[in-house]
């Protein structure tokens, strides 16, 4: 290892005194050659120190400051944390208002560096936000009862897809880049052997609300329902949904937890029928976007 060291020191010098692409290389080849190491490694190596006769590059100075990303974040807050591409053309529209309204005391240079901003700067300045966020909504909300999830049976993929009535259920989030407060959801169905796919919004994601519109989606169904298949969430491991199963005679079963290819036929269904645009029970068109728990 000693006179490996040694050998690249010596290389290394030549390396960086070659003055031309060609000699570059073929200090390349031989280090190469001679040391058994990898050619993108060698490049790293030897280029570990700059040559004595060169001057080191200046950093460039940062355009969005500390104020900027303070300024960026108090916006991300305002507006219930969105994601990128929302962000960037709330930004444009109403920096100017909120300023106005005095939510965002901020200069007139910082403004414009808002207004500019583009979205994969915008993502990248908030990621130690969103981890921060994400850490904390980790922690929050209840969790569905262990006795109750050892009562309910772990299926996989094991479908007989001759038999017609078997439901695979999940929930789907229309609520951007953050969970809090109130958005719309929807309950997604499909049935395992013919594909037949139903979903119910609800607002919120109570296990009342998830418990209707299940009830909902079997009425329009035109089969006979023989078993429900459901992720490891509350608002499908519940007392009320386990006590109709067994009250209907519905073979009640769930996914491993973080094992999304156990739910792998509502999965598909998900983005292909619930990602377009979702209608709401009040007639509205929610452009939101889609975001699965």
């Amino acid at each position: 290892m000693q006179a490996r060291k040694e050998y690249s020191k010596v290389v290394r010098e030549r390396y960086w005194k070659a003055r031309c692409k060609k000699e570059k290389s073929q200090i390349l080849d031989e280090y190469c050659a001679n040391t058994g190491h990898a050619r993108k490694y060698a490049i790293r190596k030897l280029r570990a120190r700059q040559n004595p006769g060169q001057k080191p590059r200046k950093r460039r100075k940062p355009v969005y400051d500390g104020e900027v990303i303070a300024a960026l974040a108090q916006v991300w807050e305002i507006f219930d944390y969105p994601c990128g591409q929302r962000l960037k053309h709330l930004m444009e529209r109403e920096t100017d208002r909120l300023r106005a309204f005095g939510e965002l005391s901020i200069s007139n240079e910082v403004a414009n560096k808002l207004k500019r901003i583009t979205v994969a700067t915008t993502d990248g300045k908030l990621k130690h936000q969103k981890e921060v966020l994400h850490l904390l909504w980790s922690k929050g909300g209840p969790k569905p009862g262990s006795m109750l999830k050892q009562k309910i049976a772990v299926r996989l993929t094991d479908w007989d897809t001759a038999k017609v009535g078997y439901i695979e259920a999940d929930l789907v989030f229309h609520c951007g880049a953050s969970t809090l407060g109130s958005h719309v959801c929807t309950v997604s169905a499909t049935e395992i052997s013919s594909g037949w796919w139903e979903g119910e919004p609800i607002l919120g994601k109570s296990q009342d609300q998830c418990f209707w519109a299940l009830k909902e989606i079997r009425k329009r169904c035109p089969f006979v329902w023989k078993g429900l298949d459901a992720d490891n969430g509350q608002e499908f491991i519940n007392e009320m949904l386990y006590k109709y199963c067994a009250r209907e005679k519905l073979e009640f079963t769930r996914s491993r937890p973080c094992h999304k290819n156990d739910n792998a036929y509502i999965e598909e269904k998900n983005w292909t029928h619930v990602r377009k645009v979702l209608v709401l029970p009040f007639g509205e068109e929610s452009g939101m976007t889609l975001r699965k728990r």
